[in-house]
Order: structure tokens, then sequence, then C-alpha cells
């Protein structure tokens, strides 16, 4: 491939980075896409996507198992985890064919290979170790993303110790699975393997499972796990694993550095995620590097000229929707758009897509709490909704809280059957500056779980009907 001049390019494509592409592309800008691997990224790829094809294979093997509480007979359902694999990867490539046709349908260049920088408006593409052309381009984004967290004495191997890659794609159906991490990641695979019939540990160092959460909303997914057959260590670290045969013995120390073992079929490492700040050309440049991750301003741009970076390689938190956003701020900015306004973390929502599903907007009760606010908290379980009742899935909560000064809604925070559909409400709230007036002025439609919102911001002023 010849050199090639653009006005853009982004070196990457996941959501960050094909969004990215295509608003520039939009606003008149010669653009093109480095990437080396799979046009949608990670997420599309390997995380997001494919894993909740997975879980709804998890769902509806639930509903079938508890057939009989609708008046349904199912004898002899069983999973093929064969199939289940094959079609969740049949949805990513799904989708990854459609980020090509988005691309090309914008005019927007692709350029396989590895993108490094090269000097001032250069990257420098390879492949298979070889360079293959330069790029020219006055604005530059870097949207790499993360790879898996490994940590020391607790290596991936790919066939008994898996990261969230193997994990998606299993060879066997783990008898025993140990999972590593409580967070999102290992949540979701967790609920995944426990619902069609692992039996599943889950070990977390912090105090709580899903510690970036709500405690509220913790401790309410912990019962429902525990309720399900998940055995769940709080506080506790994984010292080592040892591998034997087609086994391996999990050593583990909690608080007190008492230790424990068992022996585990299958291990998962859900421990974080680290930058893929590695092999870019940053040497050299002004380009900061924060630990494993690229030190940005509120327009995401590096401390080198002309040069950006977004998404998952700009630290937390670290969600595809927030690199979306973050692309079209740093693309509107460079072109110099009107009203473009920094990313506000606080607005973006946040999901679990386990069973039952966690989600959550802003604040926690206890953030707000040592920001120095006065709150007003409100609480509405499932229970008492009844198209929750009807639909089998009353085991829920929704918890709201507010600044009882001013009335801004602060926070929201739910766990239960489709939360991660319904955060959206309180998102566009939080965006709006809603206060709990227009909230409670606002008409819900029955029957749905939705009503459940308008309760729990009814309670947090003592006027919740239903409870």
């Amino acid at each position: 491939m010849s050199d090639l001049n653009f006005d853009l390019v982004v070196v990457g494509s996941g959501p960050g980075g094909y969004v990215a592409a295509i608003r520039a592309a939009q606003l008149g800008m010669k653009t093109a896409v480095i990437e080396k691997e799979h046009l949608g990224g990670i997420c599309l790829n390997w995380g997001c996507i494919p894993t909740k094809a997975l879980l709804r294979t998890a769902d509806i093997y639930n509903l079938i198992k508890h057939a009989d509480e609708f008046g349904i007979k199912v004898e002899g359902a069983s999973v093929d985890l064969k199939k289940t694999v094959e079609r969740s990867r049949q949805v990513a490539g799904q989708l990854s064919g459609g980020v090509k046709h988005l691309l090309k349908k914008n005019k927007v260049t692709v350029v396989d290979g590895h993108g490094k920088l090269a000097g001032s408006g250069k990257v420098e593409v390879s492949k298979d170790g070889k360079k293959i052309s330069t790029v020219s381009a006055k604005h530059i984004i870097l949207a790499t993303g993360a790879r898996a967290r490994t940590l020391p004495g607790l290596e991936p191997d790919g066939k008994l110790i898996w990261t969230y890659k193997e994990a998606l794609v299993p060879d066997v159906m783990p008898k025993k699975l140990l999972v590593v991490g409580s967070g999102a990641i290992g949540i979701e695979f967790a609920s995944f393997f426990n619902a069609l019939g692992s039996d599943v540990t889950v070990v977390e160092v912090m105090d709580r499972i899903l510690p970036v959460e709500d405690e509220e909303i913790s401790a309410f997914a912990e019962k429902s796990f525990k309720k399900q057959g998940m055995t769940i260590h709080k506080g506790t670290t994984v010292s080592e694993l040892k591998k034997s045969g087609n086994t391996v013995t999990a050593t583990f120390k909690d608080k007190k550095d008492k230790t424990s073992s068992d022996t585990f079929d299958r291990v998962i490492l859900a421990v974080g995620i680290v930058g893929n700040v590695e092999n870019l050309g940053l040497e050299g440049t002004k380009v900061k590097v924060d630990r494993s991750h690229v030190v940005i301003d509120e327009f995401s741009r590096t401390g080198e000229p002309g040069v950006y970076a977004i998404g998952d390689l700009t630290g937390p938190p670290w969600l595809a929707h927030k690199a979306s956003h973050e692309g079209v701020i740093c693309v509107e900015k460079i072109a110099g758009e009107k009203d473009v306004h920094p990313l506000n973390t606080s607005n973006i929502p946040s999901c679990t897509y386990c069973h039952p599903q966690v989600a959550s907007v802003g604040m926690t009760e206890a953030a707000a709490k040592e920001k120095g606010y006065d709150i007003k908290v409100g609480r509405f379980p499932f229970i008492g909704n009844g198209k929750a009742i009807a639909l089998g899935e009353q085991e829920g909560l929704i918890k709201t809280i507010f600044d009882a000064k001013t009335g801004e809604l602060l926070g929201a925070h739910m766990v239960g059957a489709e939360v991660t559909e319904l955060i959206q409400g309180y998102g566009i709230a939080k965006t709006l500056e809603t206060t709990e007036i227009e909230l409670m002025h606002s008409i819900f439609p029955h029957p749905t779980i939705s009503e459940a919102m308008h309760e729990s911001v009814l309670d947090a002023y003592g006027k919740v009907i239903h409870m």
C-alpha cells in the first residue's frame, strides 16, 4: 500500500474508534481507520455483544427450568454448549460485518494492520512485523482499547485458567468453576455458567461483590446469587493456582491470613483490565502514560499536539458507550463544532447483565454522603410492581438518591429484571438536570416495571402509593 494522506486517522476500530471515524466523515473530514484484527474491537467481537448472546441462552434455559410455574410442562431440556457458542460467534460476526458496511457507507478508508506513531502527523502501519505504509494526518486518535489484567502467579494458560476470551468459547462445561473477581465481567460469566449447571465459586478481594455499585444493591445481588447456588468469598485473595492433570487447586487467603483450598475444573480470571499502550510509538512524544493508561484532557487531547486518545485506553469508566460518546466529542471539538461539552461521567449509566441484572447512574448513597450532600433516598421493591409479579420476576429493587435541598437526582441504582433497559430513563433525567418534581409529575405507563422507578422517587419524599 502506498503512503496515504488524511485529515484524521483513528488507530483502532472499537466502539470508540469506529464511531469517531464515522462522525469525522460526516463532518467532511477525509478519514481512515487502522485496525490490526477485528472491526468493532474487543467489545463487539470478544466482549459486550458475544457475552450478551451467551447470557440470552442462560436466560432462556432459566425460564425453561421454571416453566411449570407458568403452566408449561417441559421435559428433557438440555444445553448444547457448542451450538450456544456458535450462535454467540455468529452474532459477533454479523455485527462486525455491520461495522464494515457503516465505514464503507461513510467513505472511511480501512487500513489493515498495526498502527503506531512515527513522528509528527504520521502513523506507520505494519502487518506481520513488516512495514506496509505510512499514513499522514493532521489529527490522530488513539483508540486501541484494553486487555485483561494478569496477576503474578495467576497467569492464564488458555486451557485450565481462562481470561474472558477463553470463557467466551468454552470447549467444556465446567462441573466446578472458580471466578476470580466480581466486577461486571466476573459476575456475568459466573451467572452464565451457574445458570447452565456449573458449581460456581466467586472470590472477591473487596469486602463486597460488584464493589463499584451501591452497597445496598450489591448486598441484594449477593443474596440472589447465593440463592441460585453460587458460593461467594469476600475479602479474600487467591494466593496460588496449582494445576494438576485437568484440574486446578486454588489456595484462598482471607483478611485474617487464614488459608483454605478447593479444586476446580476451570478458573476464570476477571481482575480488571489494562490499556494497550505498548508499541504505539509513544516514546519520544509528549503523550503521558499513567500506569497503563494515556492521560487526556476533557476533550481527549494528549500532551502531544494533534494526538488524541479515547475509550478504555484512557482509563475508567471502562464502558463501550463512554468510548463512543468520547469519540464524538473529540471529533466535534476538532471540527470546531459549536456547543461541544466535555463528557460528564456522572451521567454515564453502568450495566451488568447477570441474573438478576444490575444497573446504575450517578452517585451511590455512600458517595453522596461523602461529598457532604443532605440526601433523600427512595426505594421500591419489585414485589410491589404488578408487571414484575405477572412476569414471575418479583425479585428486584430500585433505589433513588436526591439532594434534599435542591431536589437534584444524584443517583439511581437498580437490581432486577430488565433494569439495564430501564436505567436510561434516569440517565436522561440526570442529563436534563431533572428534579424530583418533574419525575413525580411524569406519567409512567401501566402495567410496566418502569412504574417502580416512579414509586422509588415518590418514596424518597414520603408519597409512595403501592407500598
